[in-house]
């Protein structure tokens, strides 16, 4: 009797131990694989509420999308995972119904939860899916602002191994330029080249002798308002007016990034050739859904939303003005006959085969010092969403490149000096 009392209590501390270490086994089988990782995102409120925020670890930043449905947010876990559960840390501004999905390539995806009748919070859900990207799909909003989350966190096994990075560094592929506004002139050197007063009224940023007979060379040698003053290229856009006077932005930013084509095309991103000549958006539109691309918001009014023509922005704000660049150069021309053709925007996260080099996505982001009935406002080419942008290339060829490197292929975010 009393070996079998022995043996019993030898049992149980056999089965103890195996309890102890299966339960830290499964524990430690469930990692947190997301933070840090590139993130992608549908839209954004502005740039103040990027999808990398969601993944960055800090409760107290957040990504913000646009007030409409549906919106994503997409991570990438740098290769396949299991995922076995996904944590959602709401702001205000839910989304009532919405599906976590994963997928391979980033194209094709698998839905592993759907939620019907959510209630914000924070939300922990556990899912059982694999792949190498995992996606927030949101279709109903709970409120009238776009869908926001202070962190969404992934949890599993597999993902690509955390790279070795600066501390505090932010995984979005991105420098910039700040370049105040520096003169007004009715000329455009790439649209009308050598004709003094042929266009309409234009504002200028950045070099500061640009005029009609403007060439790379005058650039090269120009004075700049831009910081990095390594920048001497040439921006502008049609002049604003409030009740016919010309209104300039205080705040003039000029973003290069490397989202809207897949991770591995970010990695061959090349610098954008000195001399490369571009125009965005549609100078002669007749409406708001008249092929362009350019958009308007205001400043810390996101319950305003996006509009491709003006919008009535409260008094205290700004109006904005938000125009994204194509990033797909032919890899031949430094301009085309109608200043387009040589550049084209991605399809399906890549570039197209007949411009296959990826480029820095130029975003043109401007903030005028107006708010209230857009009816006072007017572009000098016509209504609001005739915005358009000229872009003048004029980095030195060294600068543009170190930035390419260091910023825009590894995808960290990096300042205006093109360090993160």
């Amino acid at each position: 009797m009393k070996r079998l009392l022995t043996l019993g209590v030898a049992l149980l501390g056999l089965l103890s131990t195996y309890l102890i270490v299966s339960s830290a086994t499964a524990s430690a089988a469930e990692a947190l694989i997301s933070q840090g990782r590139t993130a992608a995102a549908s839209s954004t409120e502005s740039a103040t509420f990027p999808a990398s925020s969601a993944v960055d670890g800090n409760g107290g930043t957040r990504w913000s999308s646009a007030a409409a449905d549906p919106q994503w947010l997409r991570v990438d876990l740098g290769a396949s995972a299991t995922v076995t559960r996904v944590a959602l840390n709401w702001e205000a501004a839910y989304a009532r119904a919405f599906q976590i999905q994963t997928s391979a390539d980033g194209n094709t995806w698998t839905t592993i939860h759907t939620a019907t009748n959510a209630t914000g919070g924070n939300q922990s859900i556990a899912v059982n899916g694999t792949g190498r990207y995992v996606r927030l799909y949101t279709t109903a909003r709970a409120t009238a602002y776009g869908v926001s989350l202070w962190e969404f966190e992934i949890y599993g096994a597999g993902g690509a191994p955390a790279t070795s990075l600066p501390p505090n560094v932010v995984r979005v592929s991105e420098f910039l330029a700040d370049c105040p506004y520096t003169h007004r002139l009715p000329d455009d050197p790439i649209i009308f080249p050598g004709l003094p007063g042929a266009s309409h009224m234009h504002s200028f940023f950045g070099a500061t002798v640009t005029n009609a007979m403007t060439n790379l060379s005058d650039l090269l040698n120009s004075q700049t308002t831009c910081n990095p003053r390594e920048d001497t290229s040439s921006y502008w856009v049609p002049t604003l007016y409030q009740d016919n006077v010309p209104v300039e932005p205080t705040i003039v930013t000029f973003y290069y990034l490397g989202e809207g084509v897949r991770d591995d095309i970010i990695a061959t991103t090349q610098p954008i050739p000195q001399g490369l000549r571009i125009v965005a958006g549609n100078a002669k539109a007749t409406g708001p859904n008249d092929n362009t691309i350019s958009r308007w918001s205001c400043l810390h009014a996101g319950q305003v939303g996006s509009s491709h023509d003006f919008v009535n922005c409260p008094a205290g704000t700004m109006l904005e003005s938000y125009l994204d660049f194509p990033q797909c150069w032919n890899g031949r021309d430094l301009d085309s006959s109608d200043h387009k053709s040589h550049m084209a925007y991605p399809v399906n996260q890549a570039c197209p085969s007949t411009h296959p080099v990826p480029v820095p996505k130029l975003r043109q982001v401007l903030r005028y010092p107006v708010s209230g009935d857009p009816g006072r406002l007017r572009l000098a080419s016509g209504g609001g969403f005739t915005m358009h942008g000229d872009f003048f290339n004029a980095w030195p060829v060294e600068e543009m490149a170190r930035r390419v490197n260091d910023c825009i292929r590894p995808i960290i975010k990096c300042g205006a000096n093109g360090r993160p």
